[in-house]
């Protein structure tokens, strides 16, 4: 299915509601340390309910560990520093979905170094949305477009 990558997450809610997210459709999540809370937190425990075990959960020590153990052929960088939007996007099962930290987004070198770089439409004078809505969006564009066909 689709690989959904939080580099350096800093909102255990964010983690626990993407954790949910990834058990419903069959993604797979991976956070790329350090991240800004312990994976034992309790806010992200719960914003995952029961679905930690029902989710394919990865933990990374770096970026680097990630794409050894994956080896992505298309790495999708989703950040507001594009005009290209995700809709336009024909998605391949294995893709790499990649998301930046809450308060900055992606580095630069990691968006230029992105098979392709994406936006998800907001209004203007809006910065950002939240991290697993962001995801959310995401997954769910690229498993409609495989006619929600369970991994």
């Amino acid at each position: 299915m689709f690989h959904v990558v939080f580099y350096h997450p800093e909102i255990p809610g964010n983690a626990g509601n993407a954790i949910r997210m990834a058990a419903g459709s069959g993604a797979a999540l991976h956070l790329i340390e350090p991240l800004g809370f312990s994976v034992e937190d309790a806010k992200l425990r719960r914003a995952g309910l029961d679905y930690h075990d029902r989710a394919a959960l990865h933990v990374h020590p770096s970026l680097e560990a990630c794409w050894e153990e994956l080896r992505p052929e298309r790495v999708i960088a989703f950040t507001a520093r594009t005009e290209a939007s995700y809709v336009d996007v024909d998605y391949r099962p294995g893709d790499v979905l990649l998301f930046g930290p809450e308060s900055t987004g992606l580095p630069d070198d990691l968006i230029d170094a992105a098979s392709l770089r994406v936006r998800i439409p907001m209004l203007t004078g809006i910065r950002s949305m939240n991290l697993a809505n962001s995801a959310a969006v995401a997954v769910y564009e690229a498993w409609r477009q495989h006619g929600f066909k369970v991994p």
